[in-house]
């Protein structure tokens, strides 16, 4: 499976952006996947995931509220709405996938990343 991250870019704080995941190869479609970020000198964080029917999604505590994950029509693309955006949610934002159901993991595929980043 291969997933071709998209849609960063620089925002002021209050602003908003869609991120997009876009997934290829065998069997992508019925993946569970999943963002998660990284700012400099920080761990990686779990920002949110969706099941391949794009239901019951679960968000990370610090983006509960403003960001909204789902998935296309087509099952195989995923998005990341991302409103009310604060200094604090500049990273890098990676998607993932994996096929196990469980959103917290493992997650055996990743994107190359995109960069957000949200000026005060």
């Amino acid at each position: 499976v291969q997933l071709q991250a998209s849609g960063g870019g620089l925002v002021q704080a209050g602003g908003s952006l869609r991120l997009s995941c876009a997934a290829s190869g065998h069997s992508a479609s019925s993946y569970t996947m999943a963002w998660f970020r990284q700012a400099p000198g920080k761990e990686r964080e779990f920002v949110a995931a969706v099941n391949w029917g794009g239901v019951n999604p679960v968000y990370g505590d610090s983006v509960k509220g403003r960001f909204t994950i789902s998935r296309g029509n087509r099952k195989s693309t995923m998005y990341l709405q991302l409103n009310n955006l604060v200094p604090e949610d500049t990273a890098v934002y990676y998607c993932a996938a994996q096929s196990s159901g469980d959103y917290r993991g493992p997650y055996g595929y990743w994107g190359q990343g995109t960069q957000v980043t949200v000026s005060s």
